[in-house]
């Protein structure tokens, strides 16, 4: 069958992504159009951007393409991933809708990560990840955004991406995507303008 009409299930309360998949030729695996954001995660891309206001930085627009990428990750991390090895959180596992990787910590597989957003969605630019995890998925989601903003805000590296620090400092985020799914909150950044617009709030 060249189409098949995938349900991507984020919640047990039937809430729920449809991703139409495209032709095995085609050069996009999903469509964004169908993508609803959750409140939690519209919560947690709002407190991302109060906290960059703050620090007296622009928000950054919310992006129906990085957020699906974000939602399809954070899927997957919770379907096939194993915390505690040598791979972390910005690996994909094998399927035939992208490409795999395991990334290490000396981020030799960093492409990846830039390379998802043009594998998965019409976004034509790197996208830059920062992902939490928690093994206790009773969590709220409205509480795990704020248990991972905390966690983000105590590392570094994360810390420097959100805030357009160290080697980020001359960076402009123009669009931002929220996933969250099973205990994992993902947020991805892009420099381009998301051309799909922003997704749409859950009702």
């Amino acid at each position: 069958m060249n189409r098949i009409l995938i349900l991507l299930t984020f919640s047990v309360l039937s809430m729920a992504l449809f991703a139409q998949s495209h032709p095995v030729t085609s050069r996009l695996p999903f469509k964004c159009d169908t993508l609803r954001i959750t409140h939690a995660e519209e919560a947690l891309g709002q407190m991302i951007n109060s906290y960059r206001q703050s620090k007296n930085l622009p928000p950054v627009p919310f992006s129906a393409a990085l957020s699906l990428v974000a939602r399809l990750h954070a899927i997957d991390l919770a379907e096939n991933y194993r915390p505690g090895g040598r791979c972390n959180l910005h690996t994909w596992s094998k399927s035939p809708y992208w490409s795999s990787c395991c990334y290490t910590p000396d981020h030799r597989n960093a492409a990846c990560m830039w390379d998802k957003p043009r594998e998965l969605t019409s976004y034509t630019g790197d996208g830059f990840e920062i992902a939490y995890y928690t093994s206790d998925e009773t969590v709220p989601d409205i509480v795990l955004a704020e248990m991972a903003l905390k966690g983000w805000k105590s590392s570094r590296g994360h810390h420097e991406i959100i805030i357009n620090r160290g080697k980020w400092h001359d960076v402009d985020w123009k669009a931002m995507g929220i996933g969250m799914y099973r205990g994992y909150a993902i947020i991805w950044f892009g420099e381009l303008t998301d051309e799909a617009g922003s997704p749409r709030l859950l009702h």
